[in-house]
């Protein structure tokens, strides 16, 4: 797919529901909701959910909700959901009071089941889960009903209030809606709607014992909510038939409609929940806020914005399918968000030493730098120029090669900010012949800022002064996975994560203004990228920045 050849003027959702709103389809506000299990953490897919159901509320004048499909005690927890409520507020769509749980709805899902039950419509299933799966059938063979189908409306009632009261061990009875064991649709063979869980739960602790499916709990959810319309990614469109069914024969006025959009992928990363939790429970990535993860919390711990989330969001539009969008274009949308908003800093990652040797013996100076040439409202800040400085080693080339502008043996360059300086001579490690000093002249008639209008040299290079440099580490980050096919079943993640997915250098110099850097705070480090600073860790007394981006951007020039 893509994106910069197809501009989607008009959401396709929003035509479709604009279309049926003009014919008054119910006679309530409109209502969206994002119904999250809280077994993980939200990633970039997500965001593409929870913007469509918000912008398209907000489009209609309608409330968004933000609810938790809690109804899984096994893979539950309050850890989950305290950071989806703080990743949504991040990201910019606060559901406000609008916060709901499933499990709030027990008593009356549990009345739902037994209202089915009474009209024929459920009966109380005593096959294994294996047996269950076999009974199904297949796309091509359709399935066989259960020997316990026909049983009598009074006893399954009974078995049913059995069930709630803990009298069977877990998995050895389930209650499935009775539809159709011939259907095409496989989602229609007889669906479990409840099972037997002996577990606490994080929220209603042991209160219940049996839990309902989601594809069973969710259309009465979004009835007891007054949800007009239930936005999914296009895998439940196969379900939509179950849903539509439950909301019948329950006989719900105006019932809620659900419609589908395209689930969204990145390039080279993974949003499977399944492989994420894999990635993580086995110690191949740094937690749920691993920066090379595509969840929220890592995309913020690396340094991305919401703002920049978002921009992208909109500049995929409304796709239909499920679709891979090259991660490129997200980072040109986190590109565009930070080069107008960030400071520019001077940080030298592979440090050669230069002594000025015409400069003032214990002389400092305090320059003045703009902070941001494309944003004056971010001020200046003063930086300490003295004898020894420390520049890249990759700007200096003792024997230059064409095209090579910057810093050579008996050449001048501009240091950024400063003065123009020209190298008089090389010191080399007398054993490995690696260059360990250079000796320099400065021209103090060439300040920056001064009006010089004498001769010009081609290059300027950034620099950190010595007797100021904070010390730090940074690390750099490629995608994760050597290749983006995931084999469907057997996972050997050692063999798929790519080695250099995260790389780190040490005893990085920059300058002192990142001294006081706040968590989470970016900066660009001038001709390396834009970095955060990590806020989970310090190496000692050490500051850690990631780095959010590279500056080539490769989307802009497609």
């Amino acid at each position: 797919m893509d994106i910069k050849k197809e501009h989607h003027n008009e959401n396709f959702l929003f035509k479709l529901i604009s279309e049926e709103l003009e014919q008054r389809a119910f006679g309530r506000d409109m209502c969206t909701r994002f119904p999250p299990e809280p077994n993980g953490y939200l990633h970039i897919g997500s965001a593409y959910a929870i913007h469509t159901n918000f912008t398209i509320a907000q489009r209609f004048n309608g409330t968004f909700h933000l609810r938790f499909d809690d109804t899984n005690p096994l893979k539950e927890d309050l850890e989950y959901v305290t950071t989806i409520i703080e990743d949504i507020k991040w990201l910019g769509y606060d559901p406000g009071k609008h916060i709901y749980y499933g499990s709030d709805y027990s008593d009356e899902i549990y009345n739902a089941a037994a209202t089915l039950i009474k009209h024929g419509k459920a009966y109380v299933c005593d096959l294994t889960p294996e047996e269950v799966t076999e009974y199904r059938g297949t796309l091509t063979e359709p399935g066989r009903d259960s020997p316990y189908r026909n049983r009598s409306v009074e006893e399954n009632l009974e078995l049913f209030a059995k069930m709630k009261n803990g009298d069977y061990p877990a998995s050895s009875k389930v209650v499935r809606a009775k539809i159709d064991m011939g259907s095409p649709n496989l989602t229609l063979r007889d669906p479990v709607i409840y099972r037997i869980i002996h577990a606490e739960h994080y929220r209603t602790g042991n209160d219940w014992c049996i839990y309902p499916m989601y594809d069973f709990a969710h259309p009465i959810q979004d009835a007891i909510e007054g949800i007009t319309y239930s936005l999914c990614s296009i895998e439940f469109k196969d379900h939509r038939p179950l849903y539509e069914w439950v909301l019948k024969e329950l006989d719900i006025p105006e019932p809620p409609r659900q419609k589908e959009f395209g689930r969204l992928n990145l390039t080279g990363v993974v949003t499977s929940k399944r492989f994420l939790r894999q990635l993580i429970e086995g110690g191949h990535v740094d937690g749920w806020d691993d920066p090379r993860l595509p969840t929220l919390r890592g995309f913020r711990r690396r340094g991305f914005t919401p703002e920049s989330i978002r921009s992208f969001i909109e500049e995929i539009g409304s796709i239909r399918t499920q679709s891979t969008v090259d991660i490129s274009l997200l980072e040109h949308c986190l590109r565009q968000d930070l080069k107008a908003k960030t400071v520019s800093v001077m940080a030298v990652l592979q440090p050669l030493k230069v002594v000025i040797t015409n400069y003032p013996e214990g002389n400092v100076e305090l320059l003045i730098i703009e902070n941001n040439s494309e944003n004056e409202a971010l001020g200046k800040r003063e930086v300490p120029f003295s004898k020894t400085i420390y520049i890249e080693r990759g700007d200096f080339m003792e024997q230059p090669s064409k095209g090579f502008h910057r810093l050579s043996l008996n050449g001048e360059v501009r240091l950024k900010g400063a003065y123009f300086i020209r190298c008089e001579e090389v010191i080399k490690d007398r054993e490995t012949g690696e260059i360990t000093e250079l000796r320099c002249t400065y021209d103090p008639l060439t300040k920056s800022g001064t009006g010089f209008t004498g001769r010009k040299v081609k290059g300027t290079i950034h620099w950190v002064s010595e007797d100021h440099a904070v010390k730090a580490d940074i690390h750099l980050y490629e995608k994760l996975l050597i290749d983006q096919e995931i084999p469907k079943e057997s996972v050997d993640w050692k063999t798929m994560i790519n080695p250099e997915s995260l790389v780190t250098i040490r005893d990085v110099l920059m300058e002192p203004f990142v001294e006081d850097a706040r968590p989470e705070q970016k900066f660009q480090f001038l001709r390396h990228g834009y970095f955060c600073l990590d806020k989970k860790y310090r190496t000692g007394d050490r500051l850690v920045f990631n780095r959010v981006v590279p500056l080539k951007d490769t989307w802009s020039k497609r």
